[in-house]
C-alpha cells in the first residue's frame, strides 16, 4: 500500500498493492500498521458501500462541522470516479484548497480528513465505492451531513461531464457560505 501526499493537509491518495494470479487479484484495503508508519491514526468503526448504477451520478459535496468528526478512507471497488475534496477547516494551512483526482481502477483510494468536503462523479456504470469510517453514522445528531451545491460558483469546479443523476438532498444544498 502506497500513501501519497496531496496538496491538502492530512489528505492522501492511496495506491493499493495488488497480488494477481490465475484466480484474479487480492488487495489490502486497510492496514493499521501501514497507516501508523505514516503517522495516520485511523480506527475503523464502520464500513459503508456506495453502489452507483449509472455513469455521471454525482454524490456530494458532504461534510461535518465540529464537534462532530468523521475521517474516511474510500476505496474504489469497480468503475471510475472524478473526486473533488475541499478543505473547509478554517485553521488549516490548506483552507479552501481543492484536491481533484480520478480514481480509475480498483487499486486506488483516498484518505479524507474530517472537516473536508467530498464529492464524486461516477465515470462508468456500476461504480462501487467502499468507505471505511472512523465514527458511527448514528452518533451524528439527526444523522445529517452538511453540504453545498456541486456547481457552487465560489469553487468553480469544472466537472468533466454533465451530471445525470443526483439526490434531491444534494440538489437542494445551498451555495457555500464562508
Amino acid at each position: 500500500m502506497k500513501i501519497l501526499k496531496t496538496n491538502i493537509t492530512n489528505c492522501y491518495k492511496i495506491i493499493l498493492s495488488k497480488n494477481n494470479d490465475n484466480r484474479g487479484s487480492f488487495h489490502r484495503g486497510y492496514c493499521k500498521k501501514t497507516l501508523k508508519k505514516k503517522k495516520i491514526n485511523f480506527e475503523v468503526k464502520q464500513c459503508n458501500i456506495s453502489i452507483n448504477k449509472s455513469k455521471y451520478t454525482l454524490r456530494g459535496f458532504h461534510y461535518l462541522k465540529k464537534p462532530y468528526k468523521e475521517n474516511k478512507i474510500i476505496i474504489l471497488m469497480n468503475g471510475s470516479t472524478y473526486n473533488v475534496i475541499i478543505d473547509l477547516r478554517i485553521n488549516s494551512k490548506t483552507y479552501l484548497n481543492k484536491y481533484i483526482t480520478r480514481l480509475s481502477n480498483s487499486s486506488q483510494g483516498l484518505i479524507i480528513p474530517s472537516g473536508c468536503a467530498n464529492a464524486f462523479l461516477t465515470l462508468q456504470d456500476n461504480t462501487i465505492i467502499h468507505y471505511y469510517m472512523d465514527n458511527y453514522y448514528e452518533n451524528i445528531p439527526n444523522s445529517k451531513y452538511l453540504g453545498f451545491k456541486f456547481n457552487d460558483k465560489f469553487f468553480n469546479i469544472k466537472w468533466p461531464y454533465k451530471v445525470k443523476k443526483i439526490s434531491n438532498q444534494d440538489k437542494s444544498f445551498k451555495p457555500f457560505n464562508k
